[in-house]
């Protein structure tokens, strides 16, 4: 069937022929009769179609588009959507191992899918559904999920996504419930175990799962700080790498107690300890380390906040360098989708000239293959890390 049209200006069409999957109010000539989260066609002034995607009119973004050309596909059948949730499933077969039960199944634009997050721990699916155009569109999710074996699906609802973008789905389990949301999985064999509840983000932060493994090739006999610890990925693998000594530090009491437990499910005797404080006050104190991880949240959480997060990330990083001794090992990174990989290397240069110290890039990281980026949507790549060496 003809779905509602969207038209854009003329000479607005770019973007879409290049296929950026974000139309924006300042490109559209004509609205559509369509509702909030319905699917439409976008066509150029004289009329080519050139991509489908989910209306907002509430929206700065007026469209995610998920599908470019016209097409024979009946959008509102779920064969499209179980498919694209299969490649989706296929594309990560070959980067994960027998010893990691946890990782990202579908990464939103990276695959196609627009405002759909879904991380796998063990057998249960954790969804994030950031815009309604996809939430109308759950039946066919669960669907897929099933199909691929996963029976259990918990939806984790975001405060933004129901404001902002009208999602109305109730969060919690989806499917066959358990009494229990907290889930033990592996990770390179170490074993976490994860609030899907009450944690950040789906319960884990799952896309520093091989800066993880590279923080622990360098651990050996190393005092480290793992700043921002949350519950204490980097700690645990620290410890697996033979660091003499780890601390984890992060505000958050409850995300301590569960870094402590974690670290208890690998060790049973490690040199560990967590440090309730504020990292930018415990940044300052005379305390010296061979290896310091600076992980913090997003300080950038939109364009605004550019000018702040960049002084916040240049405080943390300024005083990292010098609490680390001669030789030591600074793994620095933002998750801030605002700040990108330019700018976020320019910060860290300032730090460095300000500590006066010498430093080189070892390693230039970001996130692993099951958090694809798209190469139509360069903001999708918003995990940038480096590896220091600090003289």
């Amino acid at each position: 069937m003809p779905y509602p049209t969207l038209v854009l200006k003329s000479g607005r069409d770019r973007s879409v022929r290049n296929r950026h999957p974000w139309l924006f109010s300042g490109a559209i000539k004509q609205l559509p009769k369509a509702k909030h989260g319905d699917i439409v066609a976008v066509s150029t002034n004289q009329g080519e179609v050139l991509a489908h995607g989910f209306f907002n009119p509430k929206s700065q973004i007026v469209c995610r588009l998920f599908h470019f050309g016209d097409s024979p596909f009946a959008f509102e059948e779920a064969a499209y959507w179980v498919a694209a949730v299969q490649r989706a499933h296929a594309l990560r077969q070959p980067h994960l191992t027998h010893d990691t039960t946890c990782f990202r199944l579908l990464h939103a634009e990276g695959d196609g899918l627009p405002g759909v997050i879904a991380d796998v721990y063990g057998e249960v699916v954790v969804l994030q559904l950031l815009i309604k155009g996809m939430a109308q569109r759950l039946p066919f999710l669960l669907q897929a999920f099933s199909a691929l074996g996963y029976h259990k699906v918990w939806l984790k609802t975001k405060k933004n996504a129901r404001v902002l973008e009208g999602v109305d789905v109730q969060g919690g389990w989806l499917t066959e419930a358990t009494s229990k949301t907290t889930r033990s999985v592996q990770e390179h064999g170490l074993h976490f175990n994860v609030d899907i509840e009450t944690g950040q983000k789906t319960g884990f932060f799952l896309d520093q799962r091989e800066n993880r493994a590279l923080v622990q090739r360098f651990s050996a006999g190393k005092r480290v700080l793992n700043a921002f610890s949350y519950t204490g990925g980097f700690s645990v693998y620290a410890l697996a790498g033979g660091a003499a000594a780890v601390d984890s530090v992060d505000s958050s009491e409850p995300a301590l107690a569960l870094a402590e437990e974690n670290v208890r499910l690998n060790f049973s005797d490690a040199a560990h300890q967590t440090i309730a404080a504020d990292c930018f006050d415990f940044l300052r104190e005379d305390r010296t380390y061979d290896l310091i991880v600076l992980d913090p949240p997003a300080f950038a959480k939109h364009a605004r906040a550019v000018r702040n997060a960049s002084h916040g990330y240049k405080d943390i990083n300024l005083n990292a360098m010098h609490r680390l001794t001669p030789g030591g090992l600074l793994f620095t990174f933002s998750c801030s989708q605002n700040i990108d990989r330019d700018l976020f290397r320019k910060i860290v240069f300032g730090a460095a000239a300000d500590a006066g110290r010498t430093v080189r890039v070892l390693y230039q990281l970001s996130q692993p293959p099951d958090h694809p980026i798209n190469i139509y949507h360069p903001e999708g790549e918003y995990l940038k890390g480096l590896v220091l060496h600090v003289e």
